[in-house]
């Protein structure tokens, strides 16, 4: 995933590049500090500084002027530019935090990708201000960044929303290190509404859901909770059981998918040698063993504690994966296509 943000964001770059040679946010503060420290500095040793056209450097000190409230005035006397008479011997910043150029890029393009995965702006709407900042600080009007963001676009099917109430208490919780109690409708026991007191650990996002992942105090142990299935979210007082996060991703993160079991077993799998062509380039898990065959096959072997969504996997790749192991989950799998063949037939 994290290799996949930064090939976004350095493509955003290299398209931005294309149009601005310069980093633009670099001479902005050059200018700034040019005159900060020379008092009054010529429009020529200015050109000499930054290395660009005469035109790009009066519509850099226009924008300075006119979007950033920068107080700079040219002295014909001095023939040069300085800060107007009230800053004189007084300290002025450009407002706002700092980046380059490439790093505003970035952080635009992570806040299109943060819009894709927040269905009901619940995160985008308390983070838009300072992403309005960074666009003003990049030096383009409200059409370029909006033609920067329509160059994002992720895309996801089945989506499984979140009450966004339900979603600010959790992220809250998580963050302030506080119980909460839940309501929680479990898949496993027919939807029955059970109250629980949990202690919050991390918020994950899988598969076009959010999950919590906490200490259950009801059952003395670690579970994880889809958001969804939550229902009368309120944060208590009490402070949060606090879990290492080792200990944390020894529990929950052992096995294969998003369900958690006591107990991790190896799946072993054999794939043609036309899917292995695409799933040998993927990751289905961090501690998973490949290897090719002498025939182009690929064989995986990877740890799953249940089987539930491991077997949903497979059965995309239905009549080109041979499960060899566990017997158990041959024997699922096997169940399974036999049903969907049914189904077929009837």
């Amino acid at each position: 995933m994290a290799q996949c943000l930064g090939q976004l964001a350095h493509s955003v770059s290299q398209y931005f590049n294309a149009e601005h040679a310069v980093d633009r946010t670099e001479r902005f503060y050059k200018i700034e500090l040019l005159i900060r420290s020379r008092e009054c500095v010529s429009f020529a040793s200015l050109l000499e500084a930054l290395e660009v056209s005469p035109a790009t450097l009066k519509r850099d000190i226009q924008y300075l002027r006119e979007r950033m409230d920068a107080p700079i005035e040219y002295d014909p006397a001095a023939n040069g530019y300085r800060f107007g008479q009230q800053w004189r011997g007084r300290q002025h910043e450009l407002p706002g935090v700092w980046f380059s150029e490439k790093e505003l890029h970035a952080l635009l393009t992570m806040h299109q990708m943060l819009s894709s995965l927040d269905e009901e702006g619940i995160l985008s709407r308390h983070l838009q201000p300072m992403f309005d900042k960074l666009t003003g600080m990049l030096g383009v009007d409200a059409a370029e960044a909006a033609a920067l963001t329509q160059r994002i676009k992720l895309i996801s099917t089945a989506r499984r929303r979140v009450v966004s109430a339900c979603f600010e208490t959790v992220g809250s919780a998580v963050v302030k290190r506080q119980r909460l109690s839940i309501g929680y409708r479990s898949r496993g026991q027919g939807g029955q509404l059970r109250r629980r007191q949990v202690s919050p650990q991390r918020l994950v996002h899988y598969r076009n859901t959010w999950y919590l992942d906490a200490w259950c105090h009801e059952s003395e142990g670690l579970r994880r909770f889809a958001l969804d299935a939550m229902d009368g979210v309120e944060l208590l007082v009490e402070r949060a059981k606090a879990v290492p996060l080792k200990h944390l991703e020894a529990e929950l993160d052992q096995g294969y998918g998003i369900f958690a079991a006591a107990q991790v077993q190896q799946a072993q799998l054999v794939f043609s040698a036309e899917a292995a062509a695409w799933v040998s380039k993927e990751e289905w898990h961090p501690a998973q063993r490949s290897e090719w065959l002498a025939d182009g096959r690929w064989r995986l072997e990877l740890p799953y504690a249940d089987a539930t969504e491991l077997l949903m996997d497979l059965l995309r790749h239905a009549g080109q994966v041979e499960v060899q192991g566990p017997a158990a989950l041959r024997t699922a799998y096997a169940k399974r296509l036999r049903a969907a063949a049914a189904a077929l037939s009837d």
